[in-house]
């Protein structure tokens, strides 16, 4: 499984706690919208194109023919530029069959600027002249501006449209316009010897050869970017693909453990036993705050909270596992185990104490009453995999996280504002270096009986109120 793969995974799986919305998470839905928002930015762009163009072709056209019936082909090149300014219009409401109309009105008008003579030019030519000037070669601008789209499919319908404009208008020639027989004969006469080169030099000849290679050559090329552009655009769906998919990773996972898991080819849907450090927060006597106050009020309380606990628990490489109501459950250690997990894990909690103690000052500033929160801390093993079917869920389970969550409820008897296990503690301390000043401040409490535990558990507490003896409810009977 490549890195790709494993993305697309993790994702699917994550996505159980993304759907805030009631629709379907399709990553393909949200390419498609960004595709979508490409082109309307595109057809801006080939608006500008279009008018660099028409500008490039109007001075040009004075430069070669700088007489009056220049004119003509100037307001043609207005209303191609009228044509743009339209798609630019329609583009912003989203309406998809005037834009193919206007497509259509392009071509026929750079078809009728190329092939139909003049009405204010003086000289009577061979209407089979038309094709001795070379303009096809004007279709490839507009092409070129169709690339900017971001659609294959226009690129086609084009190159289509111009094999059958570009043949109707052979035919009409053909058949419907006057010829001039005096010019054919005085060629041939004086080029009796060379009959292909008298065909060629033929006023009256549309070359049927040279307008059937014009054409090919056009659709190759049309084909050529139109594969280009589809790949593009299979290129950006993957892209926002991934781009979103590692966004719902970093709602989860702190930016480093992303970037870890978006090069690591290992297939975290494998079942495998990590011992981490497991952190539990809550906040103490929620359901009276939720009884006294509105429910917009509650929800807004919540949401900073998370905020703030989600904030902290990146900032030191943890796991958001999930949101628990009022509560959440953070791991370090997974899905890849650190060297200092025990220690980010504590230092987390740490934080989220200051960041706590700081809400609540700007609480008492605004007349609101203080959020008090607990925390309990284990390390040990877990065991780590997807589970589901339709719908997966990346997941953390075992005795290490029910004896964090027993832990975290204990501090309401103990009146502690946090209490780790003795196992928590002891790798912290390996872990400490020189951050032994976040283990100070613990008092450590006799055993403990564990719901779940047959065994009693030595524990240690940092109290509420920073006082360090212990307990009277902790003291062994």
């Amino acid at each position: 499984m490549n890195a790709s793969a494993l993305l697309s995974r993790l994702a699917a799986g994550l996505d159980v706690f993304s759907d805030h919305n009631g629709e379907a998470d399709d990553p393909k839905q949200w390419a498609r919208k960004a595709i979508r928002e490409h082109k309307r930015e595109s057809v801006k762009l080939a608006f500008k194109a279009r008018m660099f163009a028409v500008a490039a072709c109007a001075v040009l056209l004075v430069i070669m023919n700088p007489t009056l019936p220049v004119l003509y082909y100037e307001c043609l090149l207005g209303l191609s530029l009228l044509f743009g300014w339209l798609h630019t219009r329609l583009n912003e409401h989203g309406s998809t069959r005037p834009e193919l109309i206007l497509l259509v009105g392009d071509l026929i008008l750079m078809t009728v600027a190329i092939l139909v003579p003049n009405p204010f030019h003086e000289t009577d030519w061979p209407v089979a002249m038309r094709y001795r000037f070379e303009n096809f070669t004007f279709y490839f601008v507009l092409l070129a501006v169709a690339t900017l789209l971001y659609s294959w499919r226009t690129i086609l319908a084009m190159a289509g449209l111009v094999v059958v404009l570009w043949t109707f208008g052979l035919v009409v020639i053909r058949t419907l316009t006057a010829s001039n027989p005096d010019l054919s004969a005085a060629i041939s006469t004086a080029l009796a010897s060379d009959p292909r080169l008298a065909r060629i030099l033929d006023p009256n000849n549309v070359q049927f050869n040279t307008r059937l290679q014009e054409m090919v050559l056009f659709v190759v090329v049309a084909v050529v970017l139109a594969v280009g552009v589809q790949r593009s655009q299979t290129l950006l769906m993957s892209h926002t693909k991934l781009e979103r998919e590692r966004a719902n990773l970093a709602r989860y996972f702190s930016p480093n453990m992303v970037e870890e898991l978006s090069q690591n080819d290992e297939p975290l849907r494998h079942v495998r036993s990590l011992d981490v450090a497991v952190l539990f927060v809550d906040i103490v006597g929620f359901t009276r705050f939720a009884a006294a106050n509105s429910p917009e009020h509650v929800i807004e309380t919540l949401r900073e909270f998370h905020a703030r606990m989600e904030r902290e628990v990146f900032r030191n490489s943890g796991t958001l596992y999930k949101y628990m109501g009022d509560g959440l459950m953070v791991t370090f250690g997974t899905p890849i185990t650190t060297p200092v997990d025990a220690m980010s894990a504590i230092s987390c909690a740490r934080s989220m104490m200051e960041s706590i103690d700081e809400w609540n000052r700007e609480r008492e500033t605004a007349g609101l009453t203080a959020i008090r929160a607990s925390f309990g801390l284990h390390y040990g093993p877990v065991v780590l995999g997807d589970i589901g079917v339709q719908r997966m869920e990346f997941a953390a389970i075992g005795n290490t996280v029910n004896v964090a969550s027993r832990l975290e409820a204990m501090t309401r008897r103990l009146d502690a504002v946090l209490i780790a296990s003795d196992a928590f503690v002891d790798h912290a301390r390996q872990q400490a270096s020189n951050n032994i000043e976040l283990l100070k401040e613990l008092t450590r409490l006799p055993e403990q009986e564990i719901e779940g535990l047959s065994e009693p558990l030595p524990l240690w507490m940092i109290a509420r109120d920073g006082r360090t003896e212990v307990p009277q409810d902790a003291k062994p009977n």
